[in-house]
C-alpha cells in the first residue's frame, strides 16, 4: 500500500518506485518485438482529423503505416501524437498515443491489435461487425417479445410508451455516461429507447433517422453538420443540443413525465354537518352548518353517519337563505340537496371533495 495525493504531488515517486518492484518479481514485461496491441482509451470524430483513437500500447510496438483493427473499426495508422502533442513514428509498451486513420469511430474499451495482412485485418473487422449487428438484433427482438404476463402487466399499468431519441456526443466516453445515466431513469410506463448513439457530429442522416421513427435528437458538447439544422427545420425534427448532463436528463425525464397518463385525485373542499331536516315534497332538504372549507353545487359528496359512508353524490341544490348559490364558506348556514337521496338525520356528517388532474413524476411510478 502506498499512499498518494495527487494535489500535493506525495509519494508518487515511492509509487512509481514499488510499481517497478512488482514488475520486476512477478516477471511482468512486455516484448517490443511484435506487432502491438492494446486498448482504446477514448474515440471521437473530428472535423478536420476524422476519426481520432486515444490508444494504450500493452505489448508490442505500434508504427506509423500499420495496419489495425479496434473492435469493428479497421484503419491504417496514418499519424501518431504523444500526450505532449508531438509526432511521433512509434509506440513502445506503455505509451499512450492518438492515431489518425481509423475508417470509423471505434468504442471506448475495445482491443486493438495490429495485423501483417490488410486482407486479414478487414475480415477480422467484418466478423466483430456482424457479431455486433447480431447482437444488436438479440436485444432489439427481447426488447420487443411480448409474453401474457408482460401483456397483463401493462394493462395494469396503462399502456406502455416509448420515448425514442437520438444521441450524438463528442467522445465515446460522454456517450457511455449518458447511456447509464438514462438506463437508471424508471421505466415502468415511459421507456427510453435509444434508436442510435455515437460519438460525432448531428448530420442529416440522423435527421432523417428521427424523422422517420419520430424522436428527438440530443445532442452532447457536438455540433450540427453542414445543411442539418435546415433538414430538420424542414421535417419537423426536434434537435436539442446540452453541454451540461444534468440539464440533459432533467429534459428527458421532464419528456418522460409528459408522456405519463395524468392520474385523478380528490381535492377536499370542506366538511358541514346537519343540524336539521326539511321535507319538500318526496324529498328532504339538509339544513347545515359548514365547518371548515366550503360547499360548493356540483361538487362531489359523501354522507357520513357515526363513521360509515351510507351515501356518495353529486351535490346538485345549494341554498343560502331562500336564494340559490354557487357556494357556502366555514361559518355560514345552508341548505343542501343531493339527487336520489333523502334519508338525512341530524349530526349527520358531509366531506365535500372534487376531482383533479394531478401530473404525476417518474418517481410516482
Amino acid at each position: 500500500m502506498v499512499p498518494v495525493s495527487a494535489l500535493k504531488g506525495e509519494n508518487l515517486d515511492t509509487l512509481l518506485e514499488m510499481i517497478l518492484l512488482v514488475a520486476e518479481v512477478e516477471d511482468l514485461h512486455a516484448n517490443p518485438d511484435r506487432p502491438a496491441k492494446g486498448t482504446v482509451i477514448e474515440a471521437h470524430l473530428d472535423k478536420a482529423k476524422g476519426p481520432v483513437a486515444s490508444l494504450l500500447v500493452q505489448n508490442g510496438t505500434l508504427r506509423v503505416g500499420d495496419v489495425l483493427v479496434a473492435g469493428s473499426a479497421f484503419g491504417k495508422v496514418r499519424a501518431m501524437v504523444d500526450d505532449r502533442g508531438r509526432r511521433v513514428d512509434t509506440a513502445s509498451p506503455s505509451f499512450a498515443v492518438e492515431v489518425l486513420g481509423m475508417g470509423e469511430v471505434p468504442a471506448a474499451g475495445e482491443d486493438f491489435e495490429v495485423f501483417a495482412d490488410e486482407k486479414e485485418a478487414r475480415a477480422k473487422a467484418g466478423i466483430k461487425t456482424d457479431q455486433q449487428r447480431h447482437t444488436r438484433l438479440q436485444l432489439a427482438m427481447a426488447s420487443r417479445r411480448v409474453s401474457l404476463n408482460a401483456l397483463s402487466e401493462q394493462a395494469r399499468e396503462g399502456e406502455l410508451k416509448e420515448l425514442n431519441l437520438i444521441i450524438k456526443a463528442d467522445v465515446q466516453g460522454s456517450l457511455e455516461a449518458l447511456l447509464g445515466a438514462l438506463a437508471q431513469l424508471p421505466q415502468n410506463e415511459v421507456q427510453v429507447r435509444v434508436l442510435l448513439s455515437a460519438p460525432g457530429e448531428i448530420s442529416e442522416t440522423d435527421v432523417d433517422l428521427a424523422s422517420a421513427s419520430g424522436a428527438v435528437i440530443v445532442g452532447f458538447n457536438t455540433s450540427l453538420a453542414s445543411g442539418a439544422r435546415q433538414a430538420a427545420d424542414q421535417a419537423g425534427v426536434d434537435i436539442r443540443e446540452y453541454e451540461i448532463i444534468y440539464k440533459l436528463l432533467e429534459d428527458i425525464e421532464g419528456a418522460m413525465e409528459g408522456l405519463l397518463e395524468p392520474e385523478y385525485v380528490e381535492e377536499e373542499l370542506g366538511e358541514a354537518e346537519v343540524r336539521v331536516v326539511f321535507p319538500v315534497g318526496r324529498g328532504a332538504i339538509a339544513g347545515c352548518y359548514i365547518q371548515s372549507g366550503k360547499l360548493v353545487r356540483n361538487c362531489k359528496l359523501r354522507v357520513l353517519r357515526q363513521g360509515s359512508i351510507i351515501h356518495e353524490g353529486v351535490l346538485d341544490s345549494l341554498k343560502r337563505m331562500k336564494d340559490d348559490v354557487r357556494e357556502v364558506a366555514a361559518g355560514y348556514e345552508c341548505g343542501v340537496g343531493v339527487t336520489n337521496f333523502s334519508g338525512w338525520a341530524e349530526g349527520d356528517r358531509m366531506h365535500a371533495f372534487q376531482m383533479v388532474t394531478k401530473r404525476r413524476t417518474l418517481s410516482s411510478t
